[in-house]
């Protein structure tokens, strides 16, 4: 239905306009889109509140890198220019990064861009996608989008059951994801897990190891997986991000290095302009940081312990070992009433329905001050759940 105005000399009124059965796409009629973590400034707005910390959407607590933000400055002038739609400098800086060839890494925007790219290039209707669950949504929305079937199998152990997923496949599975850490659960699977999966997996099937916190792991069971499976020839696509901990969000750089010919199938199903000059200019120049890498990764992990510590001291159960940057909180009831009292103190964490995990909600590691922040307020909830 669209509402249209017609507008005569002396009044306006609404018109009603019926769009042709079937113009929509069947596909998309039982798709529930992926939400998105609440803005601060929403939710200033609409519980007037002065102070609003955010810890919902896996974002890094700092901005981007100081090199990042003079290239950032430096390339805002030449905002009347079309970005370079191939991304040169960035593919040739990350080939070399991961000693692969230029022609196996493929940009996106975000991790999230090259999900929705990969599924436009490989699946057809009928087709069928293999995932964890709970897990990240967007491996089975894109994958509904095209009319494939998502099969979606539980989790073993708050972690990846890959026995499990290998056990689905049949002739019409075109991709299985593995979330890695898992999001939300944040844990992580075994270097052995992962060589046994690959060992196993029949060769029709594209992997996708997700690996959008990589650089925060310090687990020496964790392993590189574009070094140890795709440049051992394994068919896997291994995806990353500068949204994490590099601070970039908000520009929406993700990149992933696979087969040369999917790549060039990803060129055909991704936007022309995707990626904006001053998001390309920023990745690049993050990428000559590593002191200031390795100070987020210890930041990130002394404050990852200090959420645990405090959502353990304030009766809740953690999920571990995580070795993300979140933690997630199994709180044995429906977590919606739980959001929206820790949200009315100016805490937003994420409600987990959208997941698979209506129980559970994750929060993200914060700065010091936000955690102190965070304490403060999940006392005044305990206060108020104890009065009433």
């Amino acid at each position: 239905m669209v509402l249209a105005q017609e507008v005569g000399r002396d009044d306006a009124r609404l018109v009603v306009a019926d769009i042709p059965a079937g113009l929509i796409r069947r596909a998309l009629a039982g798709i529930i889109p992926y939400e998105p973590g609440k803005p601060v400034e929403e939710v200033q707005r609409e519980l007037g509140l002065e102070r609003v910390v955010k810890l919902a959407s896996n974002e890094g607590p700092y901005g981007p890198f100081p090199q990042a933000l003079e290239a950032l400055e430096r390339s805002a002038g030449e905002l009347n220019r079309y970005p370079d739609g191939g991304a040169y400098r960035l593919r040739t800086a990350l080939a070399e990064r991961h000693g692969v060839r230029f022609e196996e890494i493929a940009i996106g925007g975000g991790a999230d861009g090259l999900i929705d790219g990969i599924s436009q290039a490989v699946l057809e209707e009928g087709d069928k996608i293999v995932c964890g669950w709970p897990s990240f949504p967007s491996y089975a929305i894109y994958g509904r989008k095209l009319g494939a079937e998502a099969v979606q199998v539980p989790l073993r152990d708050d972690r990846y059951d890959l026995d499990a997923l290998l056990g689905t496949i049949t002739e019409r599975t075109k991709l299985v994801y593995v979330c890695h850490p898992n999001n939300p659960t944040g844990t992580m699977n075994s270097r052995s897990e992962l060589d046994s999966y690959f060992a196993r997996v029949p060769d029709h099937v594209l992997t996708v190891l997700d690996q959008a916190y990589f650089e925060y792991v310090d687990d020496p069971d964790y392993p590189d997986a574009i070094a140890e499976y795709f440049k051992a020839g394994r068919q896997v696509i291994v995806l990353r991000t500068f949204s994490k901990i590099y601070g970039l969000a908000g520009a929406r750089v993700g990149y992933g290095a696979g087969p040369a010919e999917l790549v060039v199938a990803l060129g055909k199903t991704r936007r022309a302009f995707d990626l904006t000059t001053p998001a390309q200019e920023a990745a690049l120049a993050s990428l000559n940081s590593p002191g200031e890498l390795e100070r987020r990764k210890r930041a990130n992990a002394e404050g990852r312990a200090e959420l645990e510590r405090i959502l353990t001291e304030a009766g809740y159960k953690v999920t571990g070992p995580a070795v993300g940057n979140f933690v997630f909180v199994d709180l044995g009831e429906d977590a919606q009433p739980w959001f929206e009292a820790l949200l009315r103190e100016g805490v937003i964490v994420r409600p987990l329905a959208g997941f698979g995990a209506p129980q559970a909600i994750r929060v993200t590691v914060g700065t010091p001050d936000e955690h102190v922040f965070l304490t403060q307020a999940l006392a005044r909830v305990r206060t108020t759940a104890a009065a009433s």
